[in-house]
């Protein structure tokens, strides 16, 4: 691609000059086109050569058709550089243009407008180029964030609730077998699950959504739909999800609960999502899964409150989602 590059500015430049002009002026033409081939490394000094070898050339000897090589380095710059060298490229550029014209008495404004015409479109499509490259680095950085809570979220949930099991396990295996054959049961199935979210996050980034959230009703839990389901964003999908597991973990696991009630109230507009418990409350600062939560229903465009559940007793986890 550079070479290729390279090539076009070489012929753009010297061809029209080799046919109008001597050796000396050649030689400059050359010296305006080949450094190109360095420029996606050193652009300051690539574009301070061609652009300064240019306006020699222009002053004294003969303009270029096209100054193919100041272009490019300016394309460059705008597209790479930081906010102060853009800056002193746009000054040095409008300096060096400026006096191309005024050393051979040029007083033709239709090759004025000519020129601010290339130089600005360099510039505008290098600065295009640069917003599109920070865009996709901030999805990018997006999606790792993402991932990083969904692995978080499936880790943490099923961890959990396999500890929860493994700790009452012990509890029963003499007194109640049956109980205790059930609890490891839960345990595999968990871990199943666990693996299986796993994949998806890794492999496909499929995350499961709001019709999963039955899944995760089991023992002290139930769930209450209230209006008519309708389809939602992803964003909306996994963040719904990621709320019920998330409370269903701090339930069981911190709050000692004994009940949970899970409540998704389909409105017009917006999925109402609920989760109260009866257990010990909240025990002060917010931890990891509380800011995930947050974070999430904010990037949807949603509220999120939570405090004591009714009477002061429990917790309560409400979140608003726009449909």
């Amino acid at each position: 691609m550079r070479l290729a590059l390279t090539f076009a500015v070489v012929v753009a430049t010297v061809v029209p000059v080799a046919l109008t002009a001597g050796w000396e002026a050649i030689v400059l033409a050359v010296l305006a086109s080949v450094p190109v081939y360095w420029v996606f490394r050193k652009p300051l000094l690539v574009g301070l050569i061609v652009g300064l070898t240019t306006t020699v050339l222009a002053a004294f000897f003969v303009a270029p058709l096209i100054p193919a090589g100041p272009l490019v380095a300016i394309y460059v710059i705008a597209a790479s550089s930081s906010p102060f060298w853009r800056l002193v490229c746009v000054v040095v550029a409008t300096v060096g243009v400026t006096v191309s014209l005024v050393i051979p008495g040029d007083d033709d404004l239709n090759t004025f407008r000519y020129l601010a015409v290339a130089y600005v479109a360099a510039y505008a499509l290098g600065t295009n180029t640069r917003a599109r490259r920070a865009q996709t680095a901030e999805a990018a950085a997006r999606e790792r964030t993402r991932i990083a809570r969904e692995m978080h979220d499936v880790i943490t949930h099923s961890v959990g609730m396999m500890v929860v099991q493994a700790e009452a396990g012990p509890l029963v295996v003499r007194s109640d077998p049956d109980k205790a054959v059930g609890a490891f049961e839960a345990i595999a199935s968990t871990g199943r699950g666990a693996v299986a979210q796993l994949r998806e996050v890794v492999h496909a980034l499929r995350s499961p959504g709001v019709a999963e959230v039955p899944d995760l009703i089991t023992g002290i839990a139930s769930l209450e739909v209230v209006g008519e389901p309708r389809p939602v964003s992803s964003e909306v999908d996994i963040t719904v999800y990621r709320i019920v597991q998330e409370s269903l973990t701090n339930a069981m696991r911190h709050a000692s609960a004994s009940r949970v009630m899970v409540r998704l109230r389909w409105q017009e507009r917006t999925l109402g999502v609920e989760v109260v418990d009866d257990g010990r409350g909240s025990t002060g600062k917010p931890g990891f899964g509380l800011l995930g939560m947050r974070e999430r229903v904010a990037a949807c465009g949603g509220t999120l409150r939570t405090g004591p559940g009714p009477g002061g007793v429990g917790f309560t986890v409400h979140a608003t989602l726009p449909i």
